[in-house]
This record gives structure tokens, C-alpha cells and sequence, in this order.
């Protein structure tokens, strides 16, 4: 009788061991599900992280390739020497971004300056326009198009190398055009991303961008 009232104890204690070392099991597997799925929540973060960016740099890519197409459609013979250019107010900064026009009513860039065509820009798909023109009107439509989907970027027309810097073209034919398009770069976890001196040459912004030369 004794025997068996010791080995009842015994079962009895094995029991709850077993129920405690069940319980410990269950424990760690639930840190370790945790941790697993904090960890597909965080690469899943940097995936859409990651998504943007390259969606932003994709698509500046696109518009700054469609506004080099434009200057070599608009580009015409130069009379200082060989080869062709393009007028001049096609580097006129203020022409781009929208920097002389204003928004009535605030809202996002493409809402404000591009759902209508603003009046003091002219209109070469309704009129015929001069070169100048043809310039204000090219400008705005790729401002249109840099904004649309990232609105804080920006575009720009620049002489790289200009090879005559005295004569009347600010970019002489046979020198090379570049359209930078740029964005606010953001960072992830306080890394600082390499800086392409491109992309913050005459600011002292931290941003991203696409460059694309065009040769006429």
C-alpha cells in the first residue's frame, strides 16, 4: 500500500513537471513568434521604404529622359558656330517650378498650378509660340510632370562645360545639357545617405536626384 501511495506521488509529481516545463515551452515559443514577426514588420517597412525611393528615382528618370527629347526636338542651328542649341530662356530658373506663378486656396503643386493651365504661361498647344515661349511652355509642363507624383521635387536645365563662355549662347553648341531632377532624400535609422554632389551642388539640402545629360 505504501508503495503504491508513493508511486501515485511520484506520477502526481511528474505531472506538474511536465505541465511547468509545457508551460515554459509555450512561453518561448511565443517570444520567439513575436520577435519573428517584429522582424517581418520591420522588413516589410524598409520594403515600402525602399519602393518609394526607387519609384521617385524611376520616375524622374522618365520625365528628365521625356524633357531631354524636347530639347533636342526644339533645339535650331546656331549662328555663332557649328551645331545646334537652344534659346536661351530655356535656362532661366525662374521658368521652372513654378517660381512665378502663385497659388490662390494653398494644396498640393500639381493641384494648384497644373489642373488649369495658367494664364501668364503660353500656350503652345493652342497657339503658335516663338522659341522664348516654346521655353516657358516646356518648363512648366515638366514642372507639371515632376510633381505630379512627388511633390517636393524639383527640375533644373544646366551648361556643363560650357565650350565658349564668351559668346551670346549660355550653352554653346556641342556642350552638354544636363536636366536634374531632385527630392528630399530621406534616411533610415540616422544613416546618412552618400550625397551625390549633383544633387546639392549650389544648396546645402541633403536630397536625391536624377541627372541626365543630352547632347544636341
Amino acid at each position: 500500500m505504501k508503495a503504491s501511495n508513493k508511486q501515485g506521488r511520484n506520477t502526481a509529481q511528474a505531472i506538474r513537471q511536465q505541465r511547468g516545463i509545457g508551460m515554459i515551452e509555450v512561453l518561448v515559443t511565443l517570444f520567439i513568434l513575436s520577435v519573428g514577426l517584429l522582424g517581418v514588420a520591420s522588413l516589410q517597412f524598409i520594403g515600402s521604404f525602399s519602393n518609394a525611393d526607387a519609384l521617385n528615382r524611376t520616375q524622374a528618370v522618365f520625365i528628365a529622359q521625356q524633357f531631354g527629347e524636347r530639347l533636342s526636338a526644339n533645339a535650331i542651328p546656331s549662328d555663332i558656330t557649328d551645331g545646334f542649341v537652344v534659346d536661351n530662356t530655356y535656362f532661366d530658373e525662374d521658368i521652372y517650378n513654378f517660381e512665378n506663378l502663385s497659388c490662390v486656396g494653398g494644396g498640393l503643386p500639381y493641384d494648384c498650378y497644373c489642373k488649369t493651365h495658367p494664364v501668364s504661361v503660353p500656350n503652345c498647344q493652342t497657339g503658335d509660340c516663338t522659341a522664348s515661349q516654346l521655353a516657358e511652355f516646356d518648363a512648366h509642363q515638366m514642372s507639371c510632370a515632376t510633381v505630379m507624383t512627388n511633390p517636393n521635387a524639383r527640375i533644373s536645365l544646366q551648361c556643363s562645360q560650357d565650350k565658349d563662355l564668351g559668346d551670346t549662347d549660355l550653352c554653346t553648341a556641342g556642350s552638354i545639357h544636363e536636366v536634374i531632377i531632385s527630392w528630399p532624400a530621406k534616411n533610415w535609422q540616422n544613416n546618412n545617405k552618400v550625397k551625390n554632389a549633383a544633387c546639392n551642388a549650389s544648396t546645402g539640402d541633403d536630397n536625391d536626384c536624377v541627372v541626365v545629360e543630352v547632347a544636341l
